[in-house]
């Protein structure tokens, strides 16, 4: 048998041996209880929050992605593929299913804001503006603008400008042919006025509605250089596209009907772009002020969600007999615009 103090000697070089390499960082290679391991890694993800892992109950007996679905209720509860690292962020970013294309001042923010309720929609805030004005910066800028999304989520865009661009259907259609268009279309007479209403909060010494919209005010002719009235010509703008896409792939929302009853039209919104019917008239409430619905309040808030401002500004007075003139202006295409799409909106 070893002496006493011999047996001491080799222990104390055993332990300094072992203190030596862990101070070194040798240590954290060794691998740890599984019971460990499992703790570090919800920690990472799920005690964010100030929980500890007391309060997880039978977590530590879940998969990791089971246990995130359980504590994130916004994620999707199939089988989303689960290879992030706890730093990572969820999803990835993916080209536009669907996109907003038009028309400007004929609800496109409003129908925006009311699809982002939904889980399943993850949407740009602001306008990217790619198929009209950056699309040189290719398609990786593009996508790169976009929001990350799971596996059953929708990533959508709104540019109302892309309804009018004549390059803008060929583009969408090259980066995907099976693209979904909304339009937002509202009656081109009260369009064209708050089109005017806009641009004149902007720049207050514009000159009057009569003079911009009459290339001759005594023969009556219509200016249709004038966007506010080119913009609205909606079916000159939709052969356009029609030439691109088929008409399955369009669906055209009604601007008044998105005031009257946002949730019957949401619902229409929802059922093309093949979402359950989340986004119900319990969302929604009326703001008498303003003169358009908003939504109400979300649990845990202080206030509703309205549009800015800038929504439901007063219109300036339009002599009777010019806002006649622009209606009979636009009869037959508006007209047109109703056998291209199968419905009528009751503009005239």
């Amino acid at each position: 048998a070893f002496p006493p103090l011999l047996s001491v000697f080799f222990t104390m070089i055993i332990l300094f041996t072992y203190l030596f390499y862990c101070l070194n960082g040798f240590c954290d290679s060794l691998p740890r209880p599984v019971f460990d391991q499992r703790s570090l890694l919800h920690g990472g993800i799920i005690l964010t929050d100030g929980r500890d892992a007391e309060n997880l109950g039978g977590a530590l007996n879940a998969s990791p992605a089971s246990v995130v679905r359980q504590h994130l209720p916004d994620l999707p509860t199939g089988d989303a593929p689960f290879n992030i690292s706890i730093a990572n962020t969820f999803g990835s970013k993916k080209f536009p299913q669907a996109i907003i294309i038009g028309v400007k001042k004929g609800g496109t923010r409003a129908l925006l804001e009311f699809l982002r309720i939904h889980p399943d929609v993850r949407a740009v805030g602001a306008e990217p503006h790619f198929f009209d004005r950056f699309y040189e910066k290719g398609l990786e800028w593009y996508r790169n603008l976009m929001p990350r999304t799971l596996e059953g989520q929708i990533t959508m865009e709104k540019t109302p400008s892309y309804f009018i661009t004549k390059e803008a259907p060929r583009r969408v259609f090259s980066m995907s042919r099976h693209t979904k268009l909304i339009v937002v279309v509202r009656d081109p007479v009260t369009r064209a006025v708050s089109d005017y209403t806009q641009t004149l909060s902007k720049s207050p010494g514009l000159p009057s509605f009569r003079s911009l919209a009459f290339r001759n005010a005594t023969t009556g002719l219509i200016d249709t250089s004038w966007s506010a009235v080119r913009i609205g010509i909606y079916a000159k703008h939709l052969e356009n596209w029609l030439r691109f896409f088929p008409p399955s792939r369009f669906l055209f929302v009604s601007g008044e009907r998105l005031v009257s009853d946002p949730a019957g039209e949401m619902g229409r919104v929802q059922d093309f772009l093949g979402l359950k019917r989340v986004v119900t008239d319990k969302h929604f409430y009326f703001n008498q002020t303003k003169g358009f619905p908003c939504l109400k309040k979300p649990e845990g808030s202080s206030r509703p969600r309205c549009l800015g401002k800038s929504k439901g500004r007063p219109h300036p007075q339009i002599p009777a007999e010019v806002l006649l003139r622009l209606r009979d202006f636009y009869r037959p295409f508006n007209l047109k615009f109703y056998q291209m799409t199968g419905h009528n909106f009751g503009w005239d």
